[in-house]
């Protein structure tokens, strides 16, 4: 499962090698400065939006790649059942995070805004 830290300076999601290779993804490392807001979605699949290019779908199971609507890309890695935290960012190759958490409220919180 994906992990999102928050350092002093940046914010650091990790993909499990897994995710990697059926995603076609990499680790995000992003200043805290891009980022713009944090919120808690009760269900990370249905929060999911746009086409999938490229990534994994099993629909209502796993999500897990790249996913663009107008403009907009979104890395995604949630899973069927859990929580997820979406976070915005600005001037970043995504323009948001979607990432499934046992405890999405507490990730959520850890993660500074606009700093």
């Amino acid at each position: 499962m994906a992990t999102i830290r928050a350092t002093a300076e940046t914010l650091t999601v990790t993909l499990t090698r897994a995710e990697k290779v059926l995603g076609l993804l990499r680790d995000l490392e992003v200043p805290l400065s891009a980022v713009r807001s944090v919120e808690v979605v009760p269900d990370g699949i249905a929060a999911t939006r746009g086409l999938r290019a490229p990534g994994l779908g099993l629909p209502g199971l796993r999500l897990v790649g790249t996913w663009r609507r107008r403009g907009d890309r979104t890395l995604v890695s949630v899973r069927r059942g859990e929580p997820a935290v979406r976070i915005g960012l600005a001037g970043q190759r995504y323009d948001a995070v979607l990432v499934s958490a046992a405890d999405a409220a507490a990730v959520a919180s850890a993660v500074p805004v606009g700093r």
